[in-house]
């Protein structure tokens, strides 16, 4: 009873780790409302997306290169991308798989409004905390694990129970329900009119996964930010844990851009696409705004990942639902229904509950694997007290906790 509380010093080991998680959930807020802002009135795009991503993707190679030129030579650089060729080519599944993820996001943005769009992406925790276990050999906790389930449960709780309150908001026995509040909100708000019974909001699905082509894209969006967070933080800390981080970006961004060429040459616009028209709407402040908010995303998120874990990036997912329902009520006038409310409510609890236990997976650095070492010497004593008290689930949190956390997270903050 005395553990109970939350283990700051493992969530965030540094003020740098706290600043990135921050910034991680601004963008990633704003990403969702500046796309969909950028829409025509009948939701989709007068710019090219694809080539959007391109840009997008070249951009962050730009930025991860001139870090790197910061300190070192441009020629540096191009010798130390032909000396780890072979991570480059591993780099080329994330690097498709982010592909798929970034060209979906615009696809289902037009489909789903902001809210819903990030609750169906948070189906995405389960599968990752197995991939985790897969890859790491770092196995949850019950309590990690419940903590995991009661965040998809929380965020399913917004498609389950959304036709109940359309059902009694529209009637009028139900004006004493629950739903009412809601829907009264959104009628003060001039909003529901424009709200029909099939779950649609200006012909935007805000009731949640349906069995639909749109469903299923979100699912495969879903697949491939799992995949590509998992092996792209196996490549961070484990394959490439040697490379400089600003190197395993310039990987990440060449790649991308080859995947994204082929997408274009695959719809036949590979010479279309960079006509004087379609740069003209991509010249649109909107839309550099769009791209410049995702190249700073692409860059955050590879510190994510180096320095926390997988795990604790689908809980600042999971935070944004917040700050997202409110920004869309406000700019957009999305009603916010009481499911949505209590969704946010639980996913809150059951960050709290992972924060009491929380995943730590740091990379594999040489001064890490020291320091661990000489802090291991030094609590060898205590280590397997709590070793035979704790068992199979002490060994996997202790031995983090311990030796990577207070150990290995001061010196390797130092590679960059």
């Amino acid at each position: 009873m005395t553990n109970a509380r939350v283990n700051w010093s493992e969530l965030f080991p540094s003020r740098k780790s706290i600043f990135i998680f921050i910034t991680y959930m601004s963008l990633f807020v704003s990403q969702g409302i500046l796309v969909t802002a950028s829409q025509r009135s009948d939701n989709s795009y007068s710019y090219n997306t694809v080539l959007v991503v391109l840009l997008t993707e070249t951009l962050k190679l730009v930025i991860s290169a001139g870090l790197y030129c910061r300190e070192n030579s441009f020629k540096s650089l191009i010798a130390r991308v032909i000396e780890g060729s072979d991570v480059l080519l591993l780099y080329f599944v994330p690097a498709f798989l982010y592909c798929l993820y970034n060209n979906l996001a615009f696809v289902n943005l037009s489909t789903f409004d902001p809210t819903t769009y990030y609750l169906l992406l948070q189906l995405r925790v389960v599968i990752t905390g197995i991939l985790f276990q897969i890859i790491f050999k770092k196995y949850l906790s019950r309590k990690q694990w419940f903590s995991l389930l009661l965040l998809t449960v929380g965020c399913m709780l917004k498609q389950w129970n959304f036709s109940l309150f359309s059902a009694s908001a529209d009637s009028p026995e139900g004006n004493g329900s629950g739903g009412a509040v809601t829907a009264a909100a959104a009628n003060a708000a001039g909003s529901l009119p424009e709200s029909s019974a099939d779950g649609t909001f200006r012909g935007k699905n805000i009731s949640g996964f349906d069995l639909s082509y749109s469903a299923l894209l979100i699912l495969v969006q879903t697949v491939c930010s799992c995949l590509a967070g998992v092996y792209n933080e196996y490549l961070l800390k484990k394959k490439g844990s040697d490379i400089n981080i600003y190197v395993q970006n310039v990987f990440m961004y060449l790649d991308s851009i080859v995947c994204n060429l082929l997408i274009l040459l695959l719809q036949g616009e590979l010479v279309g696409a960079f006509t004087r028209e379609n740069l003209r709407e991509i010249a649109r402040f909107e839309v550099v705004v769009i791209m410049l908010n995702n190249a700073a995303i692409g860059i955050i998120t590879s510190f994510f990942l180096k320095y926390m874990n997988s795990i604790l990036k689908t809980f600042a997912s999971a935070l944004e639902l917040m700050f997202t329902a409110v920004l869309c009520y406000l700019l957009f006038a999305i009603p916010v229904y009481l499911n949505t409310i209590l969704a946010i409510f639980v996913v809150s609890y059951a960050i709290y509950l992972y924060s009491l236990n929380p995943v730590v997976n740091l990379s594999n650095t040489p001064g890490a694997s020291k320091a661990a070492l000489n802090l291991s010497q030094r609590n060898t004593d205590d280590r397997k007290s709590l070793l035979r008290t704790g068992g199979a689930r002490s060994r996997a949190n202790v031995s983090d906790s311990e030796d990577e956390a207070s150990g290995g997270s001061a010196l390797q903050m130092q590679e960059v």
